[in-house]
């Protein structure tokens, strides 16, 4: 299928609320980990987010004229609500009943997070809605002035929650992190140690994690550390979540500039020493070409794989 990925705002002058959070900065994580998703699930994304623009009205033209001229199948735009610090929930909006159709396992899938269920909702008032010529939904994911919602709220959760809600699957894991041994709580530990030992995560004190397969304090502080920086909530529990983010890393794919890479981008912005924001823009790619520059290799600034090689072996 043929998604036209909007990713709310980010567009000055058009900028989203502010409450516990930055509305920008969520619909940016959220919607690069849709996009990512997506890709991975094997269907055609379009990212309808406008590099700039003069006016807001200008913003919410220039999305609209992407996914029309992009003919895409569906048109899906991320936002966070804000009101009142009470007001808390999940509400999509759709006009057509084909829009109905998936703002209902959409919004679905989100109040499973624990999020109230404020339902789905006439969108006949809201630009993109109406301008564009496809079925099309607006997700009001939660209230970023709710202390309610931002407890529970987790950006690949969500990411997660809205592609299960479009397609009814997820991406499965890419790589096995270590192929020879037995998956059994003894080696489990042993295997999550050595790959992240192999993505240089290291613990609190940053020393790399003795691979004794022991889940003691220094293999959680170096979970939560991965967790930190791949934008997964801090449990230092290593679960599908976190095993899935590994994965992701590990298979190596390639990334170019202005991919919306999630995870991964956000992985390789680490290695690299520069703001961690899940976007691989130019400031990442200048970083990534003095990296292939310092390194030997051609500083092209795409990842591949003699690039990965040198990252992660």
């Amino acid at each position: 299928m043929k998604f036209g990925i909007d990713i709310g705002h980010n567009c000055p002058p058009d900028t989203g609320a502010r409450g516990i959070k930055i509305e920008d900065n969520l619909t940016l994580d959220v919607g690069n980990r849709v996009i990512s998703k997506l890709r991975a699930l094997g269907h055609q994304v379009v990212d309808c987010k406008p590099d700039r623009a003069s006016t807001v009205g200008e913003s919410l033209r220039k999305r609209c004229a992407t996914a029309n001229a992009s003919k895409v199948e569906l048109f899906v735009s991320i936002h966070f609500n804000a009101f009142n610090r009470q007001a808390n929930g999940t509400e999509v909006f759709a006009i057509s009943d084909t829009g109905r159709k998936f703002a209902k396992p959409v919004l679905d899938e989100i109040v499973k997070l624990g999020f109230f269920n404020r339902g789905v909702k006439n969108g006949s008032h809201l630009f993109v809605l109406k301008n564009t010529n496809m079925a099309a939904i607006l997700i009001e994911c939660c209230f970023i002035d709710s202390p309610k919602d931002m407890n529970l709220y987790n950006p690949e959760a969500m990411a997660n929650a809205i592609v299960k809600g479009l397609t009814g699957k997820l991406p499965t894991a890419a790589v096995t992190p270590v192929a020879d041994e037995e998956d059994n709580p003894d080696t489990t530990i042993q295997r999550l140690q050595k790959a992240l030992n192999r993505l240089k995560i290291t613990d609190k004190n940053g020393r790399s994690l003795l691979e004794d397969g022991i889940n003691g304090a220094t293999t959680k502080s170096a979970i939560e550390k991965f967790q930190s920086i791949t934008g997964i909530q801090q449990t230092g529990i290593a679960g599908d979540t976190t095993w899935n983010a590994i994965n992701q890393i590990l298979a190596k794919r390639v990334i170019r500039v202005n991919h919306a890479g999630g995870i991964v981008v956000r992985y390789l912005q680490f290695r690299l020493g520069v703001e961690i924001d899940g976007v691989y823009g130019p400031q990442t790619e200048a970083a990534m070409k003095r990296f292939q520059q310092q390194n030997g290799l051609t500083a092209d600034g795409i990842v591949g794989p003699i690039t990965w090689q040198k990252l992660i072996g």
